[in-house]
C-alpha cells in the first residue's frame, strides 16, 4: 500500500503549461508524490521547473500544444525517458482578450480554440494511445468555471472550455472499459500570472478579496494541483467523466 506521500509512486506524468501557475504547482506536487514528470510548455520556464524537481525525476520539453508534431514529441519524450505514460495533465491554456463577442476577431477565435480546445484534443489523442500500450492511465484536463456558467466578455474562451468539458465526458465513455479515466477540473479565479501573481507576490495580498467567489478569496495554484492529484491518482479509481469545480463555491453561489 502506498503512503500519503507517494500517491503517484512508479507513475510517469506529462504536465502541459508546466512553466507557471497551476501547471507548475502540479508538476512539483506530482514529483513529491513519487512520479517522474515531463514538464511541457512553450514559455521556456518549464526548464527551471524541471531543474527544481531534479534531473533524475523530471525532463523539460518545448511544446506548442496546438501543433500535432510537438504533442507527439512530448508523449514520445515520456516514453523514451521514463518508459511509459500513466498520467496526462492537459493544462496549457490562455484567456484571450476580454471583449464582447462582436468585438472578438477571427484570429483571436482561432488562437483561443487552438490552444485551449485543440491542444486538449491532441494531448488526449496521442497520450491515450500511449496509455493503451501499457494498460491504462488517468487524464486530467483543465476546463474552467466559464465552461459551466456564462462569463461576460469571455464568449470565445468559455466556448473553448465548454468544449473541453464535453470532450472530457465523451472520451471518458470511449475508454471507460480500458482502464483509462478522463476527468476535468473547472477552476474559479486563481492567483496565477494572469491574475497578477509574480515571484515576489506568489500569494494574493492580504486585502485581495474576491467577492465573486463565496469563500471571498482567490484560489491558489497549490489548491488546484491538489484536486488534480486526486483525479490523477488511484484515490479516484471509480471516477471518470467528471468536470470538478474547484472555485470556492463560485458556480453554486
Amino acid at each position: 500500500m502506498t503512503s500519503a506521500e507517494d500517491r503517484l509512486a512508479g507513475k510517469v506524468a506529462v504536465v502541459t503549461g508546466a512553466g507557471s501557475g497551476i501547471g507548475r504547482a502540479a508538476a512539483l506536487l506530482f514529483a513529491q508524490e513519487g512520479a517522474k514528470v515531463v514538464c511541457a510548455d512553450r514559455s521556456g520556464e518549464q526548464h527551471a521547473v524541471a531543474k527544481e524537481i531534479g534531473a533524475d525525476t523530471a525532463v523539460a520539453v518545448d511544446v506548442d500544444v496546438s501543433v500535432a508534431g510537438n504533442v507527439r514529441h512530448m508523449i514520445d519524450t515520456a516514453e523514451r525517458h521514463f518508459g511509459r505514460l500513466d498520467v496526462l495533465f492537459n493544462n496549457a491554456g490562455f484567456g484571450g482578450p476580454r471583449k464582447p463577442l462582436v468585438e472578438q476577431d477571427e484570429d483571436t477565435f482561432d488562437d483561443v480554440i487552438a490552444v485551449n480546445l485543440k491542444g486538449v484534443f491532441l494531448g488526449m489523442k496521442y497520450g491515450i494511445a500511449a496509455m493503451l500500450r501499457t494498460g491504462g492511465g488517468s487524464v486530467v484536463n483543465t476546463a474552467s468555471s466559464a465552461a459551466l456558467v456564462g462569463w461576460k466578455k469571455h464568449s470565445v474562451y468559455a466556448a473553448a472550455k465548454g468544449g473541453v468539458v464535453q470532450m472530457t465526458k465523451s472520451a471518458a465513455l470511449d475508454y471507460a472499459t480500458q482502464n483509462i479515466r478522463i476527468n476535468a477540473i473547472c477552476p474559479g479565479m486563481t492567483w496565477t500570472g494572469l491574475a497578477g501573481a509574480t515571484k515576489e507576490q506568489p500569494v494574493p495580498p492580504a486585502d485581495a478579496v474576491m467577492k465573486a467567489q463565496p469563500m471571498h478569496r482567490w484560489g491558489l495554484p497549490s489548491e488546484l494541483a491538489a484536486a488534480v492529484l486526486f483525479l490523477a491518482s488511484d484515490a479516484s479509481s471509480f471516477v471518470t467523466g467528471v468536470a470538478l469545480p474547484v472555485d470556492g463555491g463560485y458556480v453554486v453561489g
